[in-house]
């Protein structure tokens, strides 16, 4: 299933920092700014989680929970939360479900070599489940920003 504007997002549950089980449905009747990203503790990666921390206040304001999501570990989402002071929790997506239900893995090429990555990615879904915005191949500068003004859109 292709996930598109106006459409149902993925009932997901899945482990995340502070021996929490997040779902879906742990935000009914809020805004969910779900966003995928690479590694914990790389430049780009703790410069999106510091902007999305820095309009936390913000986004709480406008009815909205942000969550960050990667592959890493719950140890190490723990370490890169506290070091970093965000609010927010991170789910660890060790089995890639989440990733797949969402589509952001994509083949990736460094320094010749392909694998497969996360791709930067952004979901803004409303407290009715319905995905309301939609981000893919996230440069980091603003990007907190226009996602904290979608939100305030659908309020």
């Amino acid at each position: 299933m292709t996930i598109g504007q106006n459409t149902k997002a993925p009932a997901f549950e899945a482990p995340a920092t502070g021996d929490q089980t997040l779902s879906l449905e742990s935000f009914a009747g809020r805004t969910l700014v779900l966003y995928f990203y690479p590694r914990d503790n790389t430049p780009g990666c703790t410069q999106e989680g510091e902007a999305f921390r820095d309009l936390y206040a913000d986004f709480q304001a406008a009815n909205a929970e942000v969550v960050g999501v990667s592959r890493d570990s719950l140890r190490k989402h723990d370490n890169f939360r506290a070091k970093y002071d965000f609010p927010f929790h991170l789910i660890s997506d060790a089995d890639e479900s989440l990733c797949k239900a969402f589509d952001v893995l994509k083949e990736k090429n460094m320094y010749g070599r392909k694998h497969i990555g996360i791709e930067r990615s952004t979901f803004v879904i409303d407290g009715q489940g319905v995905v309301r915005g939609i981000w893919r191949g996230v440069k980091v500068a603003k990007h907190a920003d226009e996602v904290l003004q979608t939100v305030r859109d659908l309020g």
